[in-house]
């Protein structure tokens, strides 16, 4: 799994999650949500924080990436 892969909300609607969620979740774990809506978050980043569900949208976000476009 690579950790330079952006994060983005697409990633996190296409994991199942919900907006609402991970605002309340960014929230919590100190992450400035807005910025990551404008700009994505780097995937070492949420893999930072040690959640199941941060884990999830990074192995989406690097299937999307592997994916040839």
């Amino acid at each position: 799994m690579s950790t330079d892969v952006l994060v983005t909300i697409a990633h996190v609607r296409a994991a199942g999650l919900c907006v609402h969620g991970t605002r309340t979740w960014f929230a919590r774990q100190g992450l400035d949500f807005r910025a990551f809506l404008a700009r994505g978050l780097p995937a070492s980043v949420l893999l930072a924080t040690g959640d199941a569900m941060a884990q999830r949208v990074v192995e989406v976000a690097c299937r999307d990436a592997e994916e040839p476009r």
